[in-house]
């Protein structure tokens, strides 16, 4: 089966300008249980995957089926005094994070950045917060596809290396920021748990490099471009922009193992704990499994998240089912 490129490129580079971008739920709307002077809380923060932003026929929404949803079902089935403080905002990365900047962001907080509502709510609760989780960065990309549309054939998008070059920059930088700034509202007794990202472009992998013919659409993902990951264009190895096609996985899988290593070494320097929700999704296993017909991270991208849906998507969030995979990644790390 081949993907028709004029089809399929133009969706992909539409989810990959709007990835992760619908609004999310106010700071200060809580779940949880019965009210008591005994309450603790579970403080979840970040983009669009904190809020459980699905696609929809009229557009991404928000829902209750976020990561963050099952994991505070699972913590409240063994704690019904736990309350979730559900604070995330679809479109943050990193910088508006910390400076604000977004206008759904914004007005969602009165004006104020999401790192001072956070340390707002753990100030006017010290001592009660037994968890906070964080998702934060995969934003810092998500303009680098629709930033060079202007003169370039729609039916061939390209990506904008200098835009990502910027985006990891920020990641590097600012990642320790938000880290220090959370651990220190916080305290050093309070659970923080964080999580890397997985890399919804390898559906690329379903487009033909862009010297072959289009072909026939099909009606879903049933077989893969051959891709070396190494054959493809290194980080660094342009400047300017690069074709996103099948030979686009590899740059994608360095970018995203390079972004996912400044997250680590921001969470460790704070003692945050990782959900490494890279190595769950099978980010970096380009082999296809005996019996299968996919490389392992592309068939998780496709099981797990709305890229390889023919009605809804392509879409880079989770559905349920990478959802509950992302929570178990946390409960694993809270213990």
């Amino acid at each position: 089966m081949r993907i028709r490129r004029n089809v399929r490129y133009a969706a992909l580079a539409a989810a990959a300008a709007t990835a992760l971008a619908a609004t999310g739920c106010g700071a200060g709307e809580q779940d949880g249980g019965p009210a008591g002077a005994e309450e603790r809380y579970y403080l979840s923060l970040g983009d669009s995957l904190t809020v459980g932003v699905q696609p929809s026929e009229s557009g991404p929404s928000e829902t209750s089926d976020g990561y963050t949803d099952i994991l505070y079902r699972t913590l409240y089935d063994a704690d019904s005094t736990l309350r979730h403080e559900r604070s995330g905002c679809g479109g943050e990365d990193t910088t508006t994070f910390l400076e604000g900047g977004l206008p759904t962001c914004d007005e969602q907080y009165g004006g104020r950045s999401q790192i001072e509502v956070a340390e707002e709510f753990l100030a006017d609760h010290e001592g009660e917060v037994e968890l906070v989780t964080l998702t934060i960065g995969g934003n810092n990309f998500t303009r680098c596809v629709e930033g060079v549309t202007e003169g370039v054939d729609s039916a061939r998008p390209r990506v904008d290396t200098a835009c990502v070059e910027d985006g990891l920059e920020r990641v590097e930088t600012e990642a320790p920021e938000i880290a220090s700034r959370l651990r220190a509202a916080a305290g050093p007794d309070t659970r923080i748990v964080a999580m890397t990202y997985y890399n919804p472009f390898l559906a690329a992998m379903l487009l033909e490099p862009a010297e072959g013919d289009a072909g026939d659409a099909g009606d879903g993902p049933s077989e893969a471009a051959t891709v070396d990951p190494g054959s493809g264009p290194g980080l660094g190895e342009v400047d300017g922009e690069i074709p996103f096609d099948a030979n686009f996985t590899g740059y994608a899988t360095e970018v995203l193992e390079t972004m996912n290593d400044s997250l680590r070494s921001a969470y460790a320097e704070q003692d945050i704990a990782v959900a490494d929700v890279e190595a769950a999704f099978d980010s970096t296993d380009f082999d296809v499994p005996e019996g299968g017909s996919l490389p392992a991270n592309l068939k998780a991208i496709c099981d797990y998240t709305w890229m390889c849906s023919v009605e809804l998507g392509p879409d880079i969030h989770t559905n349920r089912a990478g959802a509950a995979v992302i929570a178990e990644e946390f409960a694993a790390r809270v213990g």
